[in-house]
């Protein structure tokens, strides 16, 4: 599951959980486009639960998608994760730092009053 949900004018929370196979990927990622229209100096929050890797036909919808996903994550210049696993924080945290402009700071999956206090400053 991949969910995009508008909160505020300026952030987008998006709840990841299981597989994603090409079709839910393609649809996940339109969503986001549509949903961060508009969106300047935005903060983003991340819920993941349970993750599984992609298909690999997901994984291909993405990189088809790269261009407009560049774009995208220059409109944000926070991202809070949080995910019940440490190898998925550590992750996020690493592609922070490869992010130009973008912090990506990553919490325990219970620590959303941290996460969102993070993103509030």
């Amino acid at each position: 599951m991949f969910k995009v949900i508008a909160n505020g004018p300026n952030r987008v929370d998006i709840e990841l959980s299981g597989k994603l196979n090409s079709e839910q990927m393609r649809t996940a990622l339109d969503e986001l486009i549509s949903k961060t229209e508009g969106i300047e100096h935005g903060r983003m929050l991340y819920r993941i639960d349970d993750f599984d890797l992609p298909t690999l036909g997901a994984i291909g919808v993405e990189l088809s998608r790269l261009p407009k996903l560049f774009k995208l994550i220059r409109k944000f210049d926070r991202a809070a994760v949080l995910a019940d696993k440490a190898w998925l924080r550590k992750a996020s945290e690493m592609e922070g730092a490869l992010i130009p402009g973008l912090e990506i700071k990553a919490f325990e999956r219970g620590d959303v009053g941290a996460a969102e206090a993070w993103l509030a400053r």
